[in-house]
């Protein structure tokens, strides 16, 4: 009896641990600290058996190191500061509050290490319900391919006061809605591109689920801001008003046409096209594949490769099978305009990522790799937001 009551007791105490830590780290991040400065604070406050625990953390590449504390070398851990959320740049969090807005959109940019912000591409990260700018960051190790190859990266993050489980209103295009919520991340995408000079001609937009379907509306809405998009687990465009037909469209795809909803969506405007990355896991059981199948169909249309009756005649295309995934590539002068990524054997979860963040999975290929690659062969030469304008004054 007395043993049960010390492993009961002993139990207890470990929880109570697991929640003060989980409190210390949420304040460090939050209080806008570097990865290598937060961790090494965690650290000191563990007890020396935790410190002993931890694993090494790799350091980012093709960087120029910090000048940092003397401290013991950063271990990493499951329980602390990840590397692969923080890196070795600088995270900050603030608030943005677009003209005319009534509430602030909450956001996190991270910047690598001493590098000018000056002329560096953007990448723009929607995450999905239930998620955060953190665990977005956490899971997809998106910073630390910022790092290697030099561009910043934005997470908008939704309000729990806008959707009480975080979730984009991608079927809402309402003002009030999915519609406020384009006009807000176009307003912070220029916002943070005039204060660092971000080069507009590589902004690029990426989500996942609700966030993906954001993203499909911003680049119906918004095509002069985007260089290009990628969709990973998102739902089919255009087909869903409500809550309910969304959860309709997500687990049997649209019941319509596809071409006829985008240009429903476009009402005779004309549209400059969007270059765009799909992956989508074979055994979502929360966005049915055949989503993925339709938003290609869409997009190719988007981009002039599609018309009602399939791919245009000429269109040049590719299929390469790898390890566990295949992709299919929609060529114009011999780049990929539209690409399509089937992941085998992945569930409603990002590809390739950090599998202690709820909706990331380890298995399958590095999606943000993947997604990095494709966004670094397109630019927007002609980032002309007439475009946007003119579809955002005949957005219903």
């Amino acid at each position: 009896m007395t043993k049960d009551l010390t492993k009961l007791w002993a139990g207890g105490m470990r929880r109570l641990l697991a929640i003060q830590n989980r409190a210390a780290r949420t304040a460090l991040r939050e209080a806008g600290l570097r990865a290598s400065d937060a961790q090494a604070i965690w650290l000191a406050a563990q007890p020396a058996a935790a410190q002993a625990d931890a694993a090494p953390a790799p350091a980012a590449e093709n960087t120029k190191p910090r000048q940092a504390p003397a401290t013991a070398p950063i271990r990493e851990s499951r329980v602390g500061p990840r590397a692969a959320a923080w890196a070795a740049g600088e995270w900050q969090r603030a608030e943005h509050l677009p003209k005319g807005a009534s509430r602030a959109l909450a956001y996190g940019l991270y910047l690598p290490a001493d590098r000018p912000t000056a002329g560096m591409p953007v990448v723009v990260m929607l995450h999905g319900c239930q998620q955060t700018m953190n665990s977005f960051a956490e899971g997809t190790r998106m910073n630390l391919l910022a790092d290697r190859y030099g561009f910043a990266v934005v997470y908008p993050e939704q309000s729990t006061l806008a959707h009480p489980h975080q979730c984009w209103h991608w079927y809402d295009a309402r003002q009030s809605a999915g519609g406020g919520e384009v006009a807000a991340i176009v307003s912070l995408v220029d916002t943070l591109a005039q204060e660092h000079g971000f080069d507009r001609s590589r902004v690029y937009l990426a989500g996942l689920s609700a966030g993906a379907g954001l993203a499909s509306l911003l680049a119906m809405r918004a095509p002069g801001r985007f260089a290009a998009i990628a969709l990973h687990s998102g739902p089919a465009f255009g087909e869903a008003r409500s809550g309910v037909a969304a959860l309709d469209v997500m687990r049997r795809g649209l019941h319509h046409d596809p071409v006829a909803l985008v240009d429903g969506e476009l009402a005779g405007r004309r549209h400059p096209g969007m270059p765009t990355l799909i992956v989508q896991g074979s055994n979502d059981a929360v966005v049915a594949p055949v989503n993925a199948e339709q938003l290609t169909t869409q997009f190719l249309h988007l981009n002039g490769l599609a018309d009602g009756e399939g791919v245009r005649q000429g269109v040049v295309s590719h299929e390469h099978d790898g390890d566990g995934y295949t992709l299919h590539d929609y060529l114009r002068d011999g780049a990929s305009v539209v690409r399509l990524c089937r992941v085998d054997a992945l569930d409603h979860a990002w590809s390739g990522g950090d599998d202690t963040v709820p909706f990331h999975s380890s298995s399958g290929p590095d999606a943000s790799t993947m997604i990095w690659d494709f966004f670094d062969a397109h630019r927007r030469a002609d980032a002309d937001t007439a475009f946007d304008d003119e579809l955002a004054q005949g957005a219903g």
